[in-house]
């Protein structure tokens, strides 16, 4: 199993780099204090302005109050402070959620991935980037897919049952994986049914409630990309138990770590 290795309490002083002259030593510095705001910016991943306007004074009052330097472990503790507990099973279920996620992205190359983490108020979040200029197909979309149901895929691999987390809001696995399917059969031009029709909606329930045929074409391309996400999790499924296994034991990954665990030899 890899190891995330850190050196703690590490001084966070980002006006080192003013300091002595240019060269070799300055250099390390800067390296030090980048890989240090790296590793706070992947805890931090869920957080607002207002949390971190809040932590980082208090973090620095409570180093003033024990005469030494703020550190490292300061800033990540009054992080770790703001988030409220999480049980043991809920915690491995995010995990396996998110190392879901992170698995069909790579496998599928659709990008890079900056950092995950379990360690917000609202569960799992991961940060991806897609690859630029790749061609805007319907292969594309259908990656994509795969993708967003990746993290309910896992957790029914896993777990043989799905939470509600894929669901649930505007902004979850399901809304956004049934937005992209819905324009796909609607707006995108590759529809089924009449695929140079472009046929805009404002509410997207209204649209596949009102017509049943519509909604089992939407419904079979999520099927599909769920089964494409679990068989691309059960082909990369040492890398998966790695991930996700890291991802528990550590709560944030930053994308260098990550990148690390999918490259390992199985």
């Amino acid at each position: 199993m890899i190891r995330i290795t850190e050196t703690r309490r590490e001084t966070f002083r980002p006006d080192s780099a003013r300091e002595g002259s240019n060269g070799p030593d300055r250099h390390e510095r800067d390296n030090v204090v980048a890989q240090t705001l790296l590793r706070l910016a992947t805890r931090a991943m869920g957080l607002t302005g207002a949390d971190i306007e809040r932590i980082v004074p208090e973090a620095r009052l409570k180093a003033r109050r024990e005469k030494r330097r703020l550190t490292y472990d300061d800033i990540e503790a009054g992080i770790r402070g703001h988030r409220p507990p999480v049980p043991y099973d809920v915690r491995w279920r995010f995990a396996i959620h998110e190392a879901g996620h992170a698995i069909v992205h790579h496998a599928l190359r659709l990008g890079s991935i900056k950092g995950l983490t379990i360690d917000t108020k609202d569960g799992g979040h991961n940060a991806v980037s897609f690859a630029t200029g790749a061609p805007d197909t319907a292969e594309w979309y259908e990656r994509l897919l795969a993708m967003l149901l990746a993290g309910r895929a896992a957790e029914l691999i896993v777990l043989k049952s799905a939470s509600a987390g894929s669901g649930g809001a505007e902004h979850s696995d399901l809304a956004r994986a049934t937005r992209i399917a819905l324009d796909m059969e609607q707006a995108l031009g590759f529809g089924g049914h009449h695929p140079l029709l472009y046929l805009a909606h404002r509410d997207l329930t209204v649209a596949l409630t009102r017509d049943v045929e519509l909604a089992d074409r939407v419904h079979r391309r999520l099927e599909f990309a769920q089964a494409r996400a679990t068989e691309v999790i059960r082909e990369n499924r040492a890398a998966f138990d790695r991930l996700a296994r890291e991802l528990f034991d550590h709560q944030a990954l930053d994308g260098d770590a990550v990148a690390a665990i999918l490259g390992a030899p199985a």
